[in-house]
């Protein structure tokens, strides 16, 4: 039996999306030019029909630009989309009201995707009731047992990105709950004994799985990774167990709980350049039937186009006053009511950009997020780039935000897969970017180094291809990067080889060593630590099948590559001087003392900078901390092997950390199991790098 009709009582405008107390829900929506607003109440998500339709009374239901009204002893679980009447006049005003259309409120805790056809849509056009439908969940006292989001400092982060869904969907994962935020906390245990601070989920915010072409959806595939976001302030409840009751939040909750308590931090990868809704032949889900003139950077001469600098068919106005509210509010709620730890804003540069599409030199949205006091010690992280060609590492505005350093990632892969030319180059990326960050007075941990990300290669692919191999994503390989700065080791893709394997190993474990060698913050893709593969294909964005999922049979196949990372890892964190949070300066820090760090070449003497072909770097870098013993790091990437002088120290000796020539790998073994190094030199084969602490 359909519950109400329930009475109404003129409501609040404010907070904006539904607020449930002791009365009843109350309701708010933005809409400037709205002439016309229908609310519409359904059982739950599969309910053919509305049971109650109310209309707002202009009169009443009113103030400024919002609509609301407060429905009277309404429950938590009812369902609810709108409908807006006003002008329909993309062209001039950039307006798109269609009565027949509901629509998401923006603001919904959670949402389903029931009832949700966008192909269906296509064929037939629009039907009644075929929209996604927000959940009414009320403020439901969460016992978070204490838990606060961390401030681990940022010189000590180690991130680990991962996608919530592939993580845990494979078979051997073996969880109850798989792609689920209850699976990953099935799987905390192995991100602890990893060793790293922070995860950076994937989006997780509710997105439109059915956002792909046509030639894609042909296929049966699906947008897997999630860039397709629709409600920010709803998780996806694809990542749910029990959606439809709309424990969304609940959910969500106990999986960043579980990780705090583990002491893993949570940064979400998050989507405000371009929505669900694309371009002018794309769906009306909720900000094109709401404000589509405000909330889109549109042509100022033809306003049915859409400025499109993401490659996705248009931009989110993030610099629009509203605009930037909505984005902040949204923000600080996941700060504040689900205590994650930190952001990292997919193609931040094109928030960057005023009304007309030229990038801002002070952006309001992005000094608001900087300087907003909810947000203060949560950790911003930019892709400080765009689809257009905005590129920004090393300038993107503002203080506090980190930036994925593209650069750091290009001379990683060039000098590792053997160019030559590059020593300089490859000491400014080891010792934290100083030429990209220091001139606007940044410090190294503005630098987030990576090698690979979910955006490309994973790290055994980048050691096995170099040209990609997406046939399977059903857009004719002309999707994902062309340059991928990959080396194959002589064969492409697959082989039986055991001396290319062995090269492609050791390869693998000469990028990892850099990596968690650099001064910055280090990032790992989810899977690299067991030399995850994806066949080749380096855009896995819609391939949710074992192509894009986490192996866990790797775990144990792979464990030598496992153990190489989690002693990395450990090697980092037990020396201060490979996280610091000023720049080095190749000075004492005490008068008598060493240099924080010394360049050598293979011979001992000052590097040769600029010559070819320049394959070999070595460096001694100082304990920072009282007691903390310096290291030595030497570097040949050449094809031959060559010789190295240790500098020499008369009272002590050096110790063996690791050889990444040597297969099967040698982890990183602590102090007490070094093999002491009693002699001036030492040999590095052929694309080695070899670690030494003084004893």
């Amino acid at each position: 039996m359909s519950p109400g009709p329930f009475a109404t009582e003129p409501g609040r405008r404010y907070p904006p999306g539904v607020c449930v107390d002791a009365v009843g829900a109350n309701f708010s929506l933005f809409s400037r030019y709205a002439t016309g607003v229908e609310l519409l109440l359904y059982e739950g998500a599969h309910s053919p029909e509305p049971f109650q339709v109310i209309r707002l009374d202009p009169a009443v239901n009113q103030t400024f630009f919002s609509w609301h009204l407060r429905v009277v002893g309404l429950p938590a679980g009812v369902h609810f989309t709108w409908r807006l009447e006003g002008p329909n006049d993309p062209r001039g005003r950039g307006l798109r009201f269609d009565p027949r259309v509901e629509l998401l409120d923006p603001c919904a805790r959670a949402v389903n995707r029931a009832g949700w056809d966008r192909w269906r849509r296509r064929r037939v056009g629009i039907l009644p009731h075929d929209s996604p439908r927000a959940v009414i969940v009320a403020d439901e006292a969460y016992d978070w047992e204490g838990d606060t989001p961390l401030r681990l400092p940022a010189e000590d982060m180690i991130i680990y990105e991962l996608h919530v869904g592939g993580f845990t969907r494979h078979p051997a994962a073996g969880v109850r709950h798989p792609g689920t935020f209850l699976g990953l906390i099935e799987k905390i245990p192995y991100l602890q004994s990893l060793g790293i601070t922070h995860v950076e989920l994937m989006p997780i915010m509710a997105f439109d799985e059915q956002d792909v072409p046509q030639g894609v959806h042909d296929l049966g595939l699906s947008n897997f990774w999630g860039y397709s976001t629709h409600s920010f302030f709803s998780p996806h409840p694809g990542y749910c167990v029990t959606p439809e009751a709309g424990t969304h939040r609940h959910e969500f909750r106990d999986l960043v709980k579980a990780l705090h308590r583990a002491g893993i931090g949570v940064i979400l990868d998050v989507v405000f350049n371009h929505t669900a809704e694309g371009g002018a032949e794309g769906p009306v889900l909720n900000f094109k039937g709401l404000g589509n003139e405000s909330f889109y950077l549109l042509d100022s001469l033809d306003k049915s186009r859409y400025l499109d600098f993401t490659g996705c068919g248009h931009t989110v106005n993030a610099n629009h006053p509203l605009v930037t509210r909505f984005i902040v509010d949204c923000l600080e709620y996941w700060v504040r009511e689900m205590h994650v730890d930190g952001f990292r804003f997919d193609l931040a540069s094109a928030l960057a950009r005023g009304e007309d599409g030229r990038p801002l030199h002070d952006p309001p949205v992005l000094w608001a997020i900087e300087l907003s006091d909810v947000l203060a010690h949560t950790e911003i992280i930019a892709e400080a780039w765009d689809a257009a060609g905005l590129y920004q590492v090393g300038s993107f505005p503002g203080y506090r935000w980190m930036e994925w350093n593209g650069r750091y990632r290009d001379s990683v892969r060039r000098f590792v897969r053997g160019e030559g030319g590059l020593v300089g180059e490859l000491a400014s990326r080891i010792a934290g970017s100083s030429d990209l960050y220091q001139v606007n007075q940044r410090l190294p941990i503005n630098s987030i180094n990576f090698v690979t990300c979910h955006d490309g290669f994973t790290l055994w692919d980048l050691v096995s291809h170099e040209r990609k191999h997406n046939r399977t994503n059903g857009e004719g390989s002309r999707d994902g990067n062309d340059e991928n700065l990959s080396w194959n080791g002589g064969v492409e893709g697959e082989t039986g080889d055991p001396l290319i394997l062995a090269l492609r190993r050791r390869q693998a474990r000469n990028f990892m060593a850099i990596l968690l060698l650099s001064q910055g913050v280090p990032m790992i893709l989810a899977g690299d630590e067991v030399l995850r593969t994806q066949g080749g294909n380096n855009n896995a964005w819609c391939q949710d099948n074992p192509t894009g999922w986490f192996d866990w049979e790797r775990v144990e196949t792979q464990a030598d590559m496992r153990r190489f990372v989690t002693g990395l890892v450990a090697l980092r964190k037990r020396h201060p001087s490979l996280r610091r949070r000023r720049f080095l300066t190749g000075r004492p820090r005490v008068p008598g003392g060493s240099p924080d760090i010394e360049w050598q070449g293979p011979d001992g003497g000052p590097p040769d900078w600029n010559g070819a072909p320049g394959h070999c770097l070595a460096f001694t870098l100082a304990g920072l901390d009282p007691g903390e013993p310096d290291l030595h790091v030497m570097i040949n990437m050449g094809a031959e092997g060559r010789s190295f002088r240790l500098p020499q120290r008369p009272d002590k000796l050096w110790g063996l950390v690791l050889d990444t020539g040597r297969d099967p790998a040698m982890a990183p073994v602590p102090p007490e199991e070094q093999i002491p190094i009693r002699r001036d030199g030492i040999y590095l084969e052929a694309r080695t790098l070899i670690v030494l602490e003084g004893r």
